[in-house]
Formats: C-alpha cells, sequence, structure tokens
C-alpha cells in the first residue's frame, strides 16, 4: 500500500465529526487508527475489508490514487452514510469529550485504587488504574487481581470506558471487558494541587454474589507516576484485611465508613 491510502482514509474520515467518532462506530483502537492516518502502519485484510465495508467503498477503490479516489468519493453521496446511519447519542458523548479536553491532562498515569470490596464488605480491594488520552478523549483501563480468603482460586477482571471532566468533577464509566455483565461508574472529587497524590470520591457497581446487588462505597486513588512497572504494580494488587499494614494507615480511614455513614458499602434493596 502507498502513502495513497492514508490520504484516502483521511478524506473518508472528514465526512464524520470526528476521527473519535470513526473509531468509535468501527471499534478499532484510536492509536492504531491513527497509525493508518498517518501511513506509519497498514491494516491487515481483514481490518481493511471492515474498514471499507463501514465507507461503503470496495478495497481497491481506497487504494488508488488520491486524486482518482477523490473524484470517486465527490459524486457519490457522504461515505457510508446510506450504510451506517448515525449512532444515538454520539454527537452528545462527543461535545462532552470536547468539553473534558484538556482539563484532565494531569491526571493521566498509573493509580492505585482502594475500596471495600462489593462481594465480601470486610475486605478491601486493591487494584490498577491507568488513565491515558488519544489526544481527543480521555479514557481508562483497571486491572483487579484478586484471590479472597479460604478460597485458592485467582480472580482477574478488566474495566475499560471513558473519563469525563465536567464541572470540577470527575466521572469514570466503564464495562467489565472478559465477562461483559457489568457497567460500573466512579465520581472523584479533582485535585487543586499542582502534583496529584490521591483522588477521593465514590463507586457504583454490583456485586459478584448470585444476588448481584448494585452497591455503592467509598473510592481512594493514589499516583503511581506515568512510567511504571506494570507487572510489578499487579503484583501488589489483591484483596487485604481491614487493618492491613499493607495499605497506608490514611487510605484505609479514608475509605471507612464513619459510625453516622453505617456499614462500609451501600447495598440497593430490591422491591
Amino acid at each position: 500500500m502507498s502513502k495513497d491510502f492514508s490520504q484516502n482514509l483521511r478524506l473518508l474520515c472528514s465526512y464524520y465529526r470526528s476521527i473519535a467518532e470513526v473509531c468509535r462506530r468501527l471499534g478499532v483502537n484510536r492509536a492504531q487508527f491513527n497509525k493508518y492516518l498517518s501511513g506509519d502502519t497498514q491494516p491487515s485484510r481483514y481490518t481493511l475489508t471492515k474498514i471499507c465495508d463501514f465507507f461503503g467503498v470496495e478495497p481497491h477503490e481506497i487504494l488508488m490514487p488520491h486524486e482518482q479516489f477523490a473524484q470517486i468519493v465527490r459524486v457519490r453521496s457522504a461515505p457510508g452514510a446510506s450504510a451506517a446511519p448515525a449512532q444515538p447519542y454520539s454527537s452528545d458523548i462527543d461535545k462532552l469529550m470536547r468539553e473534558s479536553k484538556g482539563h484532565a491532562d494531569k491526571y493521566l498515569g498509573f493509580y492505585f485504587e482502594y475500596h471495600y470490596s462489593m462481594t465480601f464488605q470486610d475486605h478491601i480491594i486493591r487494584s490498577l488504574l491507568r488513565i491515558e488520552s488519544d489526544g481527543d478523549g480521555y479514557y481508562f483501563q483497571r486491572f483487579e487481581r484478586m484471590r479472597y480468603p479460604d478460597r485458592e482460586e485467582w480472580y482477574k477482571s478488566r474495566y475499560k470506558g471513558m473519563l469525563f471532566f465536567l464541572s470540577e468533577r470527575i466521572f469514570l464509566i466503564g464495562y467489565e471487558a472478559l465477562t461483559r455483565n457489568e457497567i460500573a461508574q466512579t465520581i472523584l472529587y479533582p485535585t487543586y494541587k499542582s502534583r496529584v497524590s490521591y483522588l477521593s470520591g465514590l463507586k457504583l457497581g454490583v456485586s459478584a454474589s448470585d444476588r448481584r446487588e448494585p452497591v455503592c462505597t467509598k473510592v481512594v486513588l493514589e499516583s503511581l507516576g506515568r512510567n511504571i512497572s506494570v507487572r510489578s504494580a499487579l503484583k501488589l494488587c489483591g484483596v487485604f484485611g481491614p487493618d492491613s499494614e499493607e495499605i497506608n494507615r490514611n487510605i484505609r480511614e479514608s475509605i471507612r465508613a464513619t459510625a453516622n455513614e453505617g456499614p462500609q458499602s451501600f447495598f440497593a434493596t430490591p422491591l
């Protein structure tokens, strides 16, 4: 493939609101798609077919000389307009991304996340969270690796989602990517210090028990920086007792409910 492919791909993308929208509707990784746009990497045959089906062009057409391809596109309706109608709320998500842009840059990097377990109420979970940006929006991944007391098997979870910074609050909305059986939300207070150390807020999710109760609990993020050994950090993740010395005392106290607040986690009651 020549540079014509990347030029032709950029032309097709120009018919959409943003590259982020194209990637979201295509279901492709934004960082990888950027490499196609710049000509640094060429897509596999499978991905090329997927791209062409989305835009409503043929694989041999998108490889044509750019001027020739541009003429073909001009005499047709907007690429993909008939085959891929606009999805509900996609423009709203793009608007929220634009409003967040630039406001969460200092929060990029890795964190340990601490909260009481939504399944075993008297145990604290420490997981690894990564916040990153592709230039248009903010995204996160959360990795949980845990073995509960008196159980031999290890449990692993991976959450993926988007981060928005709106009216001085940080919103993380994501789903469990391995089982696809949960959407979770975290709302955090920002920090007004030049350096991010800790963030606190609330986390809403679903317990892993058979009852799958909706649960809300306090959460604290501990900044680890932008360059870490992920493997070493994951080894430190797990399940800990409420008074474990492996967790900083201030963190334990921050996520612990006071006597006036009631139990560690708030469970919804079915009617």
